[in-house]
């Protein structure tokens, strides 16, 4: 008997006791689609971190404060009041020292910094507080102000991102304030030109027009209201119309840098960069640091649910054992019959293991087909609902990759559920199961 006629004639017989073998399969189902749902599950929402990540910053960009004294009060290394120090500068919404102060990042420092080994190149992050946005002649509305880093990205909704590299005042306009500035939609944003007030040292307001280029997605990164995007034009001119009137000694003060490292550094790269900027009074943080925990609790979580729909994989081999082995035992005469005529034990042998296989394999097919679809569904759903303030996650995504993994693993799992029964068909006595009634 030919492989192709192997294969035919266990597709046929996978049938004969049809209620076994479909209530085999729905054992089989049941486990594959638990696998397909919380596989998707995992794979959507690291898809959406992935996209967080790179919209916080670029992966091989660290965030640099100066490390406080340990007595010096700064980011909450006391109980008691800080002391004031001409050398502080307020830290903004960065990281644990949220709303407070930290040692300033001076000209000096930046060069001290940039001397760093593993430090590709070092850039001042420049904090920018406008007093308010506004177009045409409607309402004013307050917002914050960044820039974007080599590599980073926004999740846009219309347009595109501000041009590095342009002179022009170029900026991205978060979504919720496209109808309150009176915009019809996003698009209708792009290309229309807004207003941005912002006041010197000396208390003189300022107004700097610049262009809507894009429209920016909410995110993690940037929830709620959000702030403005600006390329390096916009930066440096609302930069430095804020400082009118600071004296020298107090312009370039900056409460963090960005570093950039090896793009390919390895983690025991990052690690000692890390230590190399302690060495030198530095504390560095990168996007994984931020992140990586949070995507850690979901990976064991999905392991977790994974293991559950393991377990129901497990159970459900123990039918494919169960059916096999009443095929072996009703079919002993047939067994028997083709051993007379010739047939060796290692294709009987294959012939039901092939059983076992399909078995396996329309199992984990139905059910990652109606995973997809329900999981689909599901996102769908949520997505418009209780999910509508997270625009841009698909909660359950799928990968082919991980589905056809999925599909090979629980044949897998069914060829050796069929092993068993195989042997004993493929040992039978030829005499002894012709004899069989």
């Amino acid at each position: 008997m030919k492989t192709l006629d192997l294969f035919t004639t266990a597709v046929a017989n996978t049938f004969r006791s049809k209620t076994r073998t479909i209530l085999t399969i729905l054992a089989i189902f049941v486990g594959a689609f638990t696998l397909t749902i919380t596989n998707g599950l995992g794979t959507g929402i690291n898809q959406y971190i992935d996209d967080t990540v790179t919209s916080i910053g670029a992966e091989d960009v660290m965030t640099v404060t100066v490390t406080p004294d340990a007595d010096s009060g700064f980011g909450g290394a006391t109980s008691g009041p800080t002391e004031y120090d001409p050398e502080a500068v307020s830290s903004g919404g960065f990281g644990p020292n949220e709303g407070g102060t930290v040692v300033a990042l001076t000209p000096e420092l930046l060069d001290d910094l940039a001397d760093v080994d593993g430090v590709l190149s070092v850039e001042a992050t420049k904090s920018i507080t406008p007093d308010w946005i506004q177009y045409g002649d409607g309402t004013q509305y307050v917002t914050s102000v960044g820039g974007l880093v080599a590599g980073q990205s926004v999740q846009l909704a219309a347009g595109e991102e501000p041009d590095a590299t342009s002179d022009a005042f170029e900026l991205d306009l978060p979504i919720s304030y496209v109808e309150p500035l009176g915009f019809s939609d996003a698009d209708a944003a792009v290309g229309e030109t807004i207003t941005i007030a912002i006041t010197d040292a000396e208390r003189t307001q300022h107004l700097v027009d610049a262009t809507v280029v894009g429209v920016a997605e909410e995110s993690v990164a940037a929830p709620g209201a959000g702030g403005l995007v600006v390329n390096a034009a916009l930066t440096d001119s609302l930069y430095d119309t804020q400082n009118i009137g600071l004296p020298d000694d107090q312009l370039e003060r900056y409460a963090t840098a960005s570093i950039r490292f090896d793009a390919n550094a390895t983690d025991a790269d990052i690690t000692a960069l890390k230590d190399n900027l302690a060495d030198a009074g530095f504390t560095g943080t990168t996007v994984a640091d931020q992140l990586g925990t949070i995507k850690t609790v979901i990976d064991a979580i999905v392991l977790v649910l994974n293991a559950f729909a393991i377990i129901a994989l497990l159970a459900a081999s123990f039918g494919i054992v169960n059916t096999l082995f009443m095929s072996v035992q009703e079919r002993t005469r047939e067994i028997g019959l083709m051993k007379a005529m010739g047939m060796g034990g290692g294709k009987i042998f294959g012939l039901f293991s092939l059983e076992a296989v399909f078995i396996g394999f329309l199992g984990s097919a139905i059910g990652a087909g109606i995973g997809m679809l329900a999981g689909t569904a599901i996102s769908s759903v949520l997505s418009g609902a209780v999910l509508a303030d997270l625009p841009g996650l698909t909660l359950i995504a799928f990968d082919p990759l991980s589905i056809t993994v999925i599909i090979l693993v629980v044949m897998a799992i069914a060829f050796l559920a069929g092993t068993l029964p195989a042997a004993r068909a493929a040992k039978a006595d030829p005499v002894e199961s012709l004899r069989y009634e």
